[in-house]
């Protein structure tokens, strides 16, 4: 089902979750306009689809001692789908790969990796990331700073879509 499908208050409901997805049942009906049992049955209806994926907590890394992070990009030797997704498999297991995404083009992986400090990371990139299987170099950029780091989509963006196709 493609966000077009979705009525004006499925939308509003997944705007207001994607903000804070702690609020009460009560709370999300109030701010759709909408009374609560059928917000619910919304609600579920759109987990069941997969719209909502899970409910998570923003944590600030720096503050639990996470003071590095990462963007590791990786060459494979082979990019048969076989290796492709035995690449995915393995970056699953390390627990400082927070983030992997397949590219196209010269690089076959992005890997958004968080260290407690650089010889934590560094131990990773020698002893598990560039010693792996199929990969054929591995090139690091260290980040500086977050100018910008805002989950989800922009649901100005999905509204303006669906007022077009309307």
């Amino acid at each position: 089902m493609t966000a077009a499908r979705l009525d004006e208050i499925d939308r509003k409901i997944l705007a207001e979750l994607q903000a804070d997805g702690r609020m009460t049942n009560v709370e999300l009906a109030r701010r759709v306009g909408i009374s609560a049992p059928p917000c619910l049955r919304r609600v579920r209806a759109l987990e069941e689809m997969g719209y909502i994926r899970g409910y998570h907590a923003d944590i600030d890394a720096r503050e639990l001692g996470f003071e590095v992070q990462v963007f590791a990009m990786v060459r494979l030797v082979s990019q048969s789908e076989r290796d492709l997704s035995a690449f995915e498999a393995l970056a699953c297991e390390w627990p400082l790969v927070r983030e992997c995404h397949m590219l196209n083009g010269e690089i076959d992986f992005i890997l958004k990796c968080v260290s407690p400090d650089l010889t934590s990371f560094q131990r990773f990139l020698t002893e598990k990331l560039t010693a792996a299987p199929n990969v054929a170099s591995v090139k690091t950029s260290l980040v500086i700073r977050c100018a910008k780091d805002e989950p989800g989509v922009p649901f100005e963006v999905v509204e303006e879509r669906a007022a077009a196709l309307g």
